[in-house]
Parts: structure tokens; sequence; C-alpha cells
């Protein structure tokens, strides 16, 4: 305390974070995908197709392409979510803004807990969340089409056959599928009739 007191810095304003590397190529919406947390981080779209490298900590998100920082975001833990700087994209990106994977997550569960998690399967099943969303989009539309009820069940019972495409839903609604009831019941092997004629296990001893 004596000798060295003196000699002591101030502590830093902020508290140190562990710093993570990852590396991806720009999609062609001008997002890379943070992988560790799928989400989306976006970046000046000149820099489409472009390979890159992403640093992170607990809070920030930095983006360097050749040893440049092109772009900084916070760093957001709520998968499949787009953090985008408008002044980042191209006109014909914009769209991002409007279609996400939230936004067809969140709709989906307001039709039904079974539907969000079917809509959540497709989303997770592509490489990139916007191959999904014409999908996503044209099962989130039966409802109009066929009723709630009929929409959640043909997802319900999608789930079950673990196949995730609009076809599948679909199809399951083109076959009255979703309309079958107790499905496990009928699926159980019948019990044998009691009659005389019929020799019980106890006549092979």
């Amino acid at each position: 305390m004596e000798d060295e007191k003196q000699q002591l810095r101030p502590l830093p304003e902020h508290r140190f974070e562990i710093r993570h590397q990852s590396f991806a190529t720009v999609m062609q919406n001008g997002h890379v995908q943070l992988s560790r947390d799928k989400n989306y981080y976006s970046v000046p779209y000149q820099y489409i197709k472009k390979k890159i490298k992403i640093l992170y900590t607990s809070s920030t998100v930095e983006i360097y392409y050749k040893y440049n920082r092109i772009a900084m975001h916070r760093r957001n833990y709520k998968p499949y979510i787009y953090t985008t700087i408008t002044e980042h994209l191209a006109s014909t990106h914009q769209f991002v803004t409007g279609w996400s994977a939230s936004r067809f997550i969140d709709w989906a569960n307001s039709i039904d807990t079974s539907v969000g998690e079917y809509i959540l399967q497709i989303i997770d099943s592509r490489n990139h969340p916007e191959q999904a969303y014409k999908s996503c989009l044209g099962i989130l539309n039966f409802e109009k089409k066929v009723g709630r009820d009929r929409l959640i069940n043909a997802c319900k019972r999608a789930l079950d056959f673990k196949i995730y495409s609009f076809k599948t839903v679909q199809k399951i609604l083109e076959n009255n599928l979703d309309q079958i009831i107790n499905l496990e019941n009928e699926e159980k092997e019948q019990e044998l009739p009691d009659h005389g004629n019929i020799r019980g296990k106890q006549y092979y001893h």
C-alpha cells in the first residue's frame, strides 16, 4: 500500500468483456448470421457475398472485412431477429424489415402453439429463414381458407409426421386427415372377440 498505491492507474470505465470470433458470408439481403444466436445483422450492401469476420461480446457485435470494421450493433439474443440499419440496405432489400422470422412465429403462435411450433420447425430446417417465408405465409393463410380449427389440427398432424413443408399441410387438408379423431386409438390392435371356436394361448401348451 505504501510503495505501490501511488503508481496504480484508475480502473477502466467499462467492465472487461470476453470477445468471441465467428466467420460468415454476407447474404443476398445484406445481413450476416451470428450462428450462435441464430439471428442476423446488417452490413452495407456493397459487401454482399463477401466473407467477413464477426467479433462479438456479451453486449456488442462488430463486423470486419479485411481488418476494417464495416458495422457495429448491440447484440440481440432473441433468435430469428434482424437487426438492421436502414442505410445499409439497397432499396431492393427493404422488404426485410417487413418480413421476418419473428413476425411469422408470433403470427402463428397467435393462432395456436402447435401452429407456432410447426412454423418454427420450418424456419429452423432451412439454411436461411428467407427460404421459408413463402411456405410460412402459405400455411398461415390457410386460416382464412379452411378456418382456424382445421389449420391447428393439420399442423398437429404434420408435427406427428415430422415433415416440415407447405405441401405437407396442404395434402393433410386436401385429404381431410386433420378431421380424423383419435387416430391413435384406431391404430391399436383390436382385441379378439370372446368366442368358443377361437383357440386361446393355453391350447398350445
